[in-house]
């Protein structure tokens, strides 16, 4: 099997915007507001130029100080991204979502890196920030969609416990289809890179596995954390 991964040349890597164009001028053609779609790209593309430059430098150093403070700004961006939806009450909600993450994302990335994986050091950067970010940016959308719907349900005046069951089923279901659809309809991420890099498939599936359980994991101990730690500020502040 081939164990090297094809370069992508600058210049074949521009044709892949030839589609991303063609869906900003739907966007100006049908009179949208095509500002935040055009940010939301140009901004992808700053992130991903300088972590790429970050990750080289962290892998190179090979300080566990460097990866815990890098995990410390993923963790923090996550938690406050989460509650972008809920602007009158993002400042007051900022620490439950930062104690939800750190209880129910940052526990099981440690189970992964000290209980599953067989590493020297424990918290190899190659492995800890790629999963770091899986799980924080699974556990920051559940979030987000959970305090969606939690709001909605509680404008309905449906009582919490109700409405606190209705948004955690809610939030959980773009995890919850991604294990239907993984395998059949998708081959995710982690398991597509290392299959084109020549990683025998089977091995591939193993950690892939690890992945989804981790993900769906993470996903619910996060959201369950927050709906129960928050319900006593979103009173507060929106009834």
């Amino acid at each position: 099997m081939n164990n090297s991964i094809q370069i992508i040349p600058l210049a074949s890597l521009a044709i892949v915007f030839i589609p991303v164009i063609a869906v900003l001028l739907i966007y100006i053609k049908w009179a949208m507001d095509v500002k935040e779609a055009t940010y939301s790209i140009a901004r992808m593309l700053l992130q991903l130029t300088i972590i790429g430059y970050v990750l080289g430098f962290i892998f190179s150093a090979e300080s566990g100080w460097v990866l815990f403070s890098v995990l410390s700004i993923m963790l923090f961006a996550s938690s406050w991204i989460a509650l972008r939806t809920v602007k009158k009450a993002r400042v007051q909600l900022l620490g439950l979502s930062l104690v939800s993450i750190l209880i129910g994302s940052i526990s099981i990335l440690l189970l992964i890196m000290i209980g599953v994986l067989d590493l020297n050091p424990w918290y190899e950067p190659r492995y800890m920030i790629p999963l770091g970010g899986m799980i924080l940016a699974s556990a920051m959308n559940c979030i987000s969609l959970s305090i969606d719907r939690l709001l909605s349900e509680l404008q309905r005046n449906v009582p919490y416990p109700e409405a606190r069951n209705t948004a955690f089923q809610a939030a959980l279901i773009p995890v919850v289809n991604s294990l239907f659809a993984v395998g059949l309809v998708t081959l995710p991420g982690m398991m597509t890179g290392q299959i084109l890099s020549g990683i025998d498939p089977l091995i591939a599936v193993r950690y892939q596995i690890m992945v989804m359980c981790m993900i769906f994991g993470s996903a619910g101990f996060t959201t369950a954390c927050f709906l129960l730690l928050c319900e006593g500020k979103i009173k507060k502040v929106y009834l």
